[in-house]
């Protein structure tokens, strides 16, 4: 077990790589994860795990569509949660900033399931180590 804290400020000077996490902790069987975002992520679904979003700084928005097609968007800024239910397909965006993540290990962050191409600057990733 690691018993060293870790900094979030620092964790997030370490790396530049936008929509690709770093797991900075571990708790039961969910990782807690940070990442730099700066514009669009792809539209996905977690099929059975809700998804944990905290703003750390920036702005983060959270495009959702309903089962009819209906579309709306949560904007959060730094300080705001937001928790996307399983099953709900979901695009996230920012103009840049940062966020913290909490899903079970081993979640990609492109859900089960994702529309179109991954483009370049997403990280298809279940989260990378922090260096």
């Amino acid at each position: 077990m690691d018993t060293a804290p870790v900094n979030l400020s620092e964790a997030l000077a370490s790396f530049d790589d936008v929509y690709s996490p770093r797991v900075v902790a571990r708790m039961n069987d969910y990782d807690i994860r940070i990442a730099h975002t700066l514009g669009e992520h792809v539209w996905h679904v977690h099929d059975d795990t809700d998804e944990f979003f905290l703003v750390l700084d920036g702005r983060f928005d959270i495009a959702l569509r309903d089962a009819d097609g209906t579309e709306t968007t949560v904007v959060l800024y730094r300080g705001d949660t937001f928790v996307v239910p399983r099953g709900t397909e979901h695009k996230p965006s920012s103009p840049g900033g940062s966020i913290l993540m909490v899903e079970p290990s081993g979640t990609r962050t492109t859900g089960d399931r994702h529309e179109g191409e991954v483009p370049d600057h997403v990280d298809s990733t279940a989260g990378h180590a922090l260096n």
